[in-house]
């Protein structure tokens, strides 16, 4: 065989086709900067007091509406002595979209999922402290109701009662009446796809004293509360429908060039290799990530859309981590026999396992979400440090992946240099030829590890900014929509460059003019360019320079 295309590819040809690749990733980064929207946007709602006498769990309590609820202010209304109201009295109700400008709003299916964090406004009073280690116990109730439905129609999504951990601090010069604890942020539900219109959250804080003949006291040491917030982050529709839309053209251009590659591969006297075998796994990995399933949620309510995608992404980490040690180790051109996918198993081991963990941990989360959106695994103190826990090892992990990466590359340049010193006893066509080889895969291998360093940086960026709202720490990251579409453009863009360049070539070896100058050497190089084992002639030369 010739070798492939990257090897045999004009100087011409190679530059307009990395031209055209280049023009494709940066379109991606305009595309994201210029068009798409922020990737996501954040809705604070201040709740409702609702109050009732006779709450019964059954009723809707509406802020908007014909049949709104009564309300309150404050707790200095004097409703509240009158018709002796208690904190089983009292309803923290939201009705979200909020109006804008006098305009009322719906949600899009286009805007994908829904995540709610939840904020009390906490006073401090001498008389009634926050307990350091207060455990609040909530009773959310969640509907929603869609465009043409009654006013006060409201269909149940889900109910719940759950406990979540306060944890609120003040300093001690703020330690006067009127001031706020500053308390953090605790997570109260998450939904997979947002296809209803409006929806209504109705919470309690139920209070059960001592002298009450049950089990024991609920909703005790939290504090004054004065107001409830909730913070309302979804996906933006803009956003969603750039990031569809490249799916849309990403998908059949990626199954195309497969197709391509695959028939060529067909086509040769010998089995695929190992590599090309990568290369078919890689493809199909970015395939299965590039499917727009998104249309789905535009005509049917999936709730288990989050955990596809994650899914989804999880099967391509896992195949481009794999390739890239397998592509780096099939060029390390020693004396181990490779293209054998047993002799990579500890690094596959590694990263399988790695992947394994993230996907238990999802499952931990996002599974038993499908249940009961109110569900968190950062409800307790144990949840919260495994959480944190995973995505700090996940993140040590890629970094550490990264520089054995990077060394393993750095290995493979060493050996290439320390065997091109066969290179000044060949004729000067084949020498060009050789260090045209060398040179072309140097620079498709630090675009690899361009690639691996851009995927590792955004794998720690995505873990934090999925937990930051979670662990509530004030991390200052400006995430755009730019670098999300550049870096899942510049995976695309990776993937197809590699399947194209990395296909067999129908050309054969340039051959010197003088044909009666040969040496047995240049005989020799010839017959491994031609041995049906080999995929490139990379690795024929650094096989003939490996036994003298």
């Amino acid at each position: 065989m010739g070798g492939a295309i990257i090897e045999n590819l004009s100087g011409r040809k190679l530059g307009i086709l990395i031209g055209f690749l280049m023009v494709c990733q940066f379109v991606c980064f305009l595309v994201g900067g210029l068009i798409a929207p922020a990737p996501s946007s954040v809705m604070s709602v201040l709740g409702t007091k609702c109050i009732d006498r006779n709450y019964m769990r059954d009723k809707w309590y509406m802020v908007r509406g014909t049949h709104k609820c009564k309300s309150i202010i404050d707790y200095d209304d004097p409703v509240i002595e009158e018709q002796h109201i208690t904190a089983n009295n009292i309803i923290f109700s939201f009705q979200i979209p909020t109006p804008k400008e006098g305009n009322h709003l719906d949600y899009s299916r286009w805007q994908q999922n829904l995540i709610a964090m939840l904020h009390l406004d906490v006073l401090y009073d001498e008389d009634v402290q926050v307990d350091p280690d207060a455990i609040m116990t909530l009773d959310a109730h969640l509907g929603y109701r869609n465009i043409g439905d009654p006013d006060d129609k409201w269909t149940e999504y889900a109910t719940s009662v759950e406990q979540r951990r306060l944890d609120c601090s003040i300093e001690t010069p703020s330690k006067k009446p009127g001031y706020m604890y500053n308390c953090s942020h605790v997570p109260l539900f998450e939904l997979g796809s947002l296809h209803h219109d409006y929806y209504l959250l109705n919470i309690r804080l139920p209070v059960r004293t001592v002298d009450d003949p049950e089990d024991s006291p609920i909703n005790h040491g939290l504090g004054h509360v004065a107001d409830m917030w909730v913070a309302f982050i979804n996906q933006n529709g803009g956003f969603t429908k750039v990031w569809v839309s490249l799916k849309t053209i990403f998908f059949p251009t990626i199954v195309a060039i497969m197709i391509w590659f695959w028939h060529r591969v067909t086509q040769l006297s010998r089995p695929p290799v190992l590599l090309e075998y990568m290369l078919m796994l890689l493809g199909v990995a970015l395939t299965i990530l590039n499917c727009p399933l998104e249309y789905l949620t535009l005509a049917f309510d999936c709730p288990w859309m989050t955990v596809v995608s994650d899914i989804r992404q999880g099967l391509f980490y896992a195949s481009l981590l794999s390739f890239w040690l397998i592509f780096a180790g099939e060029h390390l051109m020693d004396d181990i026999e490779r293209n054998r996918l047993k002799v990579y198993w500890r690094h596959l081991s590694a990263v399988l396992g790695g992947c394994l963990c993230l996907f238990i941990f999802d499952m931990c989360e996002r599974g038993v979400q499908l249940r009961n959106p109110f569900y968190s695994i950062w409800v307790t103190e144990t949840g919260t440090n495994l959480a944190l826990a995973f995505i700090i090892l996940a993140g040590v992990c890629a970094g550490l992946y990264f520089c054995f990466l990077s060394y393993m590359i750095w290995k493979v340049f060493m050996n290439i240099s320390s065997k091109r010193q066969s290179l000044p006893a060949m004729s000067s066509a084949r020498r060009l030829h050789y260090e045209g080889i060398i040179y072309r895969f140097k620079v498709l291998m630090l675009a690899t590890l361009l690639c691996a360093a851009m995927t590792v940086i955004g794998f720690i960026l995505g873990q934090v900014s999925e937990g930051q709202w979670s662990w509530d720490e004030n991390i200052k990251l400006e995430y755009t929509s730019a670098f999300f579409t550049g870096v899942y453009g510049m995976w695309n863009i990776y993937t197809f460059a590699l399947i194209c360049l990395y296909a067999p070539s129908h050309k054969r070896w340039p051959k010197d003019q003088n044909t009666q100058s040969s040496t047995g050497e240049e005989i020799e190089f010839s017959r491994l360019a031609t041995e049906p084992s080999e995929m490139s002639s990379l690795t024929a030369f650094t096989k003939k320079a490996a036994t003298e």
